[in-house]
């Protein structure tokens, strides 16, 4: 016989999810009405004007796919390229290979511009592919790369996409409302996120931002965008119009009224408020690790504050450390993707998994057990170091 499911209560400091809010919890338990309730549509206004205000721009095709961040991606991709088109893509993690599959799905060529994992996207090696492809439609890099928590110069990097006629498409999965992001003031022409990651919502939606060059392509395409679902031209008569909203699908009603909620806790502790915090509580676990003896994948000054990737100490078993802090801690980190995996753990300080309370147990724990495992580290190091900074 079949039983109802109850989770296990854990602290998520993976890669995402994050943590969520109680609020965003109680707001998902709300009752369900239609998504043409005009109740609903203009909760739709507000959670594309929470939106705009949370990627820090005025565009009008703002809004919240209804489906993960992967598809946000491939929402991109398939509205702005067509067979026969030619994009740049960095490469320097997991994410960026995601991006290679999205162009060339969509029948268009990809012109990879390859990093060391763990670094950020070179923009001289940008602007070198840029100058020996001016046939180029557009650039394609992640901002924040989840798989090594490496930090790129989205400012820099769109620059250098304008400059040679290029629009610039953004992956800020995990940069949303963790770390500075101007999608107007740095002239990004389309980008795409999640909502697990640092708005501390559930899995299961993904903003997405066109600029109005982007939505000019979108307008003059020749072919029909391969995906019906993901069509923007379809898609924005449904987000759009007063009183007169085309049917399109039906949005996931209560996931909307979640993400509602983690953008009004968002604009409530102020946009660079919340940057402060993930860079804050980073700061003290970083004090932690160094003091533990172990070492970042990426340097300081490129490194992700939300996502912190930290290499495996020699004969230790990753795999083990992780089951045990589940276990003993109920407390999830992540392991390494792609040409990290098994070497790194993957740290997140994430939205609601930004706090002083979680910073101290996964040092702690971490200690613990890797103390008992007899690894090469500086045991009852982490914990005080991280708490000298919280003290300053």
């Amino acid at each position: 016989m079949f039983k109802s499911f109850h989770p296990p209560v854990r602290t998520l400091m993976g890669p995402g999810p994050s943590d969520v809010n109680p609020r965003v919890t109680a707001a998902m338990g709300a009752p369900t009405i239609g998504h043409l309730d005009p109740a609903f549509v203009s909760l739709m206004d507000e959670i594309k004007q929470l939106l705009q205000y949370a990627f820090k721009t005025k565009n009008r095709l703002t809004i919240p796919v209804s489906a993960p961040g992967s598809a946000g991606m491939e929402c991109t991709f398939t509205n702005l390229l067509e067979p026969g088109d030619k994009a740049i893509v960095c490469q320097n993690g997991v994410f960026g290979g995601r991006m290679k599959e999205n162009v060339e799905r969509c029948g268009a060529t990809a012109i990879m511009v390859q990093d060391a994992w763990g670094s950020a996207v070179d923009p001289q090696k940008v602007e070198d592919a840029l100058k020996a492809n001016p046939s180029v439609k557009l650039l394609a890099f992640v901002h924040a790369e989840t798989s090594t928590g490496a930090l790129s110069d989205a400012k820099r990097l769109t620059e250098l996409a304008h400059q040679y006629g290029a629009l610039s498409l953004v992956d800020s999965v995990t940069g949303l409302g963790g770390v500075a992001l101007d999608v107007d003031g740095w002239g990004i022409d389309a980008i795409y996120s999640g909502t697990q990651k640092c708005l501390s919502c559930p899995p299961g939606l993904s903003p997405v931002s066109f600029g109005e060059r982007a939505v000019a392509v979108i307008k003059q395409r020749k072919h029909k965008v391969q995906s019906w679902f993901l069509d923007m031209a379809l898609v924005m008569a449904y987000w759009e119009g007063d009183g007169s909203r085309t049917y399109h699908h039906t949005a996931p009603v209560n996931s909307m009224y979640g993400l509602h909620e983690a953008l009004v806790i968002l604009a409530e502790e102020g946009l660079e408020q919340s940057w402060a915090r993930h860079a804050y509580h980073h700061r003290a676990l970083a004090a932690g690790v160094t003091a533990m003896g172990l070492n970042f994948v990426v340097k300081q000054e490129q490194r992700l504050p939300q996502l912190n990737s930290i290499t495996v100490p020699e004969g230790v078993k990753e795999a083990e450390v992780r089951a045990r802090l589940l276990k003993e801690y109920n407390l999830e980190i992540g392991a390494g993707l792609g040409a990290l995996a098994g070497k790194v753990w993957r740290i997140g300080l994430m939205g609601e998994s930004a706090s002083q309370t979680n910073v101290l147990l996964c040092l702690g724990a971490l200690d613990a057990i890797l103390s008992d495992m007899g690894a090469p580290i500086n045991s009852g190091k982490a914990v005080s170091a991280a708490m000298a900074v919280y003290k300053q």
